[in-house]
């Protein structure tokens, strides 16, 4: 495994870690409201909560490609998420009723198996995935922003719970990785200034707001500004 891959592999591993313990401390209360709506709209908190299984489970299930196999840039590959919103989520929700008995048990069971997997996948480049060939390097970075993403929508789905299920350097690498999709993209110079906000932004966790996302981002070049990135966001 490469020093890329092995960071990557640690943010996952941090960030699973945080959110596992945070799920866990919830106790009676995770239960109590699983058919609550989450701020994702439309799914209830127990389907956010299967979902991170899902998340997992697509790494459990990556294997090996032919040699000279072209893969996806994380880019591409978390472009077909859009057109695949209602399979996911129909997906999800199946899960949950199978799994509702033991939500937390069972996504910790896929969590497990896709990190067996990895270590099993560790001294391959490329991988197939769901969606397609890609690097092992960005199919690990893409569970991480799932993770992250979905870390922070169970806190707002939580709000009176003070702990915090986002790992602070998982996030900022995921902020770096979205930011990187945008520049390759249009070729700025930016920054990220506030990680969660540029998150949830990014994500379409909140509405865009050019003021919000100066906030967010800031120029390298103090000559420069933030440029308007209203048809480009959201990047999920």
């Amino acid at each position: 495994m490469d020093s890329d891959v092995t960071e990557a592999a640690q943010h996952l591993h941090s960030q699973w870690d945080r959110l596992d313990r945070w799920l866990r401390d919830l106790g009676g209360e995770l239960d109590r409201d699983a058919a609550r709506p989450s701020v994702l709209d439309g799914w209830t908190v127990g389907e956010l909560v299967a979902h991170l299984g899902r998340v997992m489970e697509t790494l459990a299930l990556c294997g090996p490609v032919p040699a000279g196999t072209v893969p996806l840039t994380l880019a591409e590959y978390l472009g077909t998420y859009p057109e695949r919103a209602d399979e996911i989520e129909h997906a999800t929700r199946a899960l949950d009723e199978q799994i509702a008995a033991d939500r937390l048990g069972h996504v910790e069971a896929f969590a497990a198996a896709g990190f067996a997997r990895l270590d099993e996948l560790a001294d391959e480049r490329v991988v197939q995935a769901r969606r397609g060939p890609i690097t092992l390097l960005d199919m690990v970075r893409s569970r991480v922003l799932e993770l992250v993403v979905h870390a922070d929508d169970l806190a707002r789905s939580f709000p009176g719970v003070r702990s915090d299920p986002v790992d602070r350097a998982a996030l900022d690498a995921v902020a770096a990785e979205l930011l990187r999709v945008v520049v390759t993209r249009g070729g700025w110079s930016l920054e990220v200034r506030e990680p969660r906000l540029w998150l949830r932004l990014a994500c379409g966790r909140v509405p865009y707001d050019v003021d919000e996302l100066a906030r967010a981002l800031e120029p390298v070049h103090t000559s420069d500004a933030v440029p308007d990135l209203g048809r480009m966001l959201p990047l999920l």
